[in-house]
């Protein structure tokens, strides 16, 4: 039994900043990647930013300069710093997780529940 549990999103203005959280429980022996990914109305699903135990990052080029992915490997719980958010950032944010389960199995796409991110004056 895994969990992934979101942070709440919520409404900012253009310019403004905010921190996603996503934490991952359960049967997890260790946690390969965590990463963001966002579904706007009529778009698909992209990439936000992913991250490895060890710290490599990679961000779509649309939020570089803008977001800063973390994860702490010892909490399994990634985080999205966003700031100088732009109403074209609106989506509902999406948490990934690829992990080994403690009998050994890989999950490679597994996903949270998803919290809605407004920036809109």
């Amino acid at each position: 039994q895994v969990q992934l549990v979101e942070s709440e999103g919520g409404l900012v203005r253009p310019g403004g900043s905010l921190r996603l959280s996503c934490a991952a429980s359960g049967s997890i022996s260790i946690i390969y990647a965590m990463g963001w990914y966002r579904q706007a109305p009529g778009k698909q699903r992209e990439l936000v930013a992913v991250i490895t135990r060890d710290g490599r990052a990679n961000y779509a080029d649309s939020v570089k300069g803008r977001f800063t992915i973390s994860i702490d490997n010892a909490k399994n719980t990634v985080y999205l710093q966003m700031t100088s958010l732009k109403p074209e950032d609106t989506a509902v944010y999406y948490c990934n997780a690829d992990f080994e389960y403690e009998y050994g199995l890989r999950e490679y796409d597994y996903w949270g529940q998803g919290t809605q991110v407004t920036v809109s004056s």
